[in-house]
């Protein structure tokens, strides 16, 4: 299964997770010059990004928005990003945080598990229950993908509804994670894992504490790390083994916005992830 992929990723490469989050004035002169489209200049960008750090991290994440705030040329330099990493036979997640029902959660599915934007982990909203999870199933089961269903995240107001108690007496964002779960139970890696993992963020290391004791089987992608101001010592608080992907985007690939020239590009980047993976890395 795809989180047995990740997994293994995780235990030869580390737990950092780069964020493929383009914005334009992230972008250097001598790229910004080159006589092409808006597509052309991002995907060269993002081509160069995952040459220069691939062999050492365990996937990359495109936050879709990113991308269609750029029209149509945006959504071809994500699709091509994509279709990259599929050439190259590396792990890639969808951030399109997907929350619909029925049919239209099947055509999310379909659109992001086959065609042009396919990739291999999407991210998803679970407010409007299972009916909003199950489309993307039979994709899991048949396709081999999975998905990173909204638990925790970072953001200051997700205590508006994430911390609201219950009557149970538990906090949504704890019912949430049983609820994700229980869908997950179905599907199973031999990693001990299921492809069905939850988005946790690093700001509060006893929430996240609590979430894995009661989620096991939960593999994780970590937002609000390095410019957000999550670091290595927090991820190792709340998690005592490497059962997370650590994303960060702009702490990353915003270092290479004063780069003369590819080669000096591909350093900046790769020495901000050589920063990031010895902060994640466990003694």
């Amino acid at each position: 299964m795809i989180i047995d992929r990740l997994h293994d990723e995780v235990m030869s490469k580390g737990m950092t997770c780069v964020g493929l989050d383009i914005r334009m004035e992230y972008l250097p002169e001598f790229i910004k010059k080159k006589n092409n489209s808006i597509s052309d200049k991002i995907f060269d960008f993002n081509r160069l990004a995952i040459d220069a750090v691939s062999d050492r991290v365990a996937c990359f994440k495109l936050q879709i928005a990113c991308y269609e705030a750029e029209g149509i040329e945006g959504l071809r330099a994500y699709a091509r990003t994509m279709e990259y990493l599929r050439q190259k036979k590396l792990v890639s997640i969808a951030d399109v945080k997907r929350g619909d029902i029925s049919s239209t959660g099947g055509l999310y599915a379909k659109a992001h598990f086959s065609g042009e934007l396919e990739s291999d982990f999407m991210t998803v909203n679970p407010y409007m229950g299972e009916d909003a999870i199950s489309p993307y199933y039979d994709y899991i089961k048949n396709k081999n993908k999975g998905l990173f269903v909204l638990v925790k995240t970072s953001n200051p107001s997700a205590v508006d509804f994430q911390e609201k108690t219950m009557s149970d007496g538990n906090p949504l964002y704890i019912e949430t994670a049983k609820k994700v779960a229980g869908w997950g139970s179905a599907f199973m890696g031999k990693s001990g894992y299921s492809s069905i993992g939850g988005v946790v963020g690093i700001k509060n290391t006893m929430q996240f504490q609590e979430i894995r004791k009661l989620c096991p089987e939960m593999f994780f992608l970590v937002p609000g790390y390095g410019a957000q101001g999550g670091n290595g010592q927090d991820i190792k608080k709340a998690i005592s083994d490497p059962c997370a992907v650590v994303n960060s985007s702009r702490g990353i690939i915003a270092h290479a916005k004063q780069a003369e020239n590819e080669n000096d590009f591909m350093d900046k980047i790769s020495d901000r992830v050589e920063i990031m993976r010895r902060d994640l890395a466990y003694e």
